[in-house]
Formats: C-alpha cells, sequence, structure tokens
C-alpha cells in the first residue's frame, strides 16, 4: 500500500509542477487558479509522502518520488509545452525509469 502512496504522491508532483508550467502561460484570475492547484497538488503529495515514508526507507522512498516526478515532469514538458523530446533526453529519462525499478526492487 505504500508504494501505492508513494506513485500517488509523485504523479501530483508532477501535477504541481504542471501547474506552474500553465500559471506562467496564463494572466489574470486563471493564474490565480493555476497557482492554487499547484499549492493543492503540492500539499497532497507532500502528505503522501510523509505517510509512505512511515514504512518505506527515506532513501528509496525520496528517491522514487523525486524520480518519478522529474520523469513526468519531463514527459509534460515534452507532450503538454511541446518541449524537445531529443534522443538523449529521452535516453536519461529511460536510466531514470531503470533506477526506480531497481530501487524498487532492492528494497524487499
Amino acid at each position: 500500500m505504500n508504494w501505492i502512496l508513494l506513485i500517488i504522491a509523485g504523479l501530483f508532483e508532477v501535477a504541481f509542477a504542471a501547474c506552474l508550467g500553465k500559471a506562467k502561460e496564463t494572466t489574470g484570475i486563471e493564474t490565480t487558479y493555476w497557482y492554487i492547484g499547484f499549492i493543492v497538488c503540492l500539499a497532497v503529495s507532500m502528505l503522501l509522502l510523509v505517510k509512505a515514508t512511515q514504512e518505506l526507507p527515506i532513501g528509496t522512498a525520496y528517491a522514487v518520488w523525486t524520480g518519478i516526478g522529474a520523469i513526468g515532469t519531463v514527459l509534460v514538458g515534452i507532450f503538454i509545452f511541446k518541449e524537445p523530446a531529443t534522443f538523449w533526453r529521452l535516453f536519461f529519462i529511460s536510466t531514470l525509469i531503470i533506477s526506480i525499478v531497481g530501487l524498487k526492487v532492492a528494497s524487499h
């Protein structure tokens, strides 16, 4: 169950980064809504991370959480914000995915 909470926390990390990106692209009240979304997603992400670390090793949990956030944020950047999908970006994202899987396997 804690691994599921950790994955959800990582997805909320992606969401708060995406909210920052959208806030940068908007003006007026819409920007305020994106910043509110950022704060809500940040709070949910942190609370779930705290809950997951009550049972999982902190080093593993934090690395997986940041890895999910990094991978997800790069993918949001590519698909939503039209950032470049170069070979090297995709290569290093792949190595992050392999590392996250390895940490999970090694944590048993």
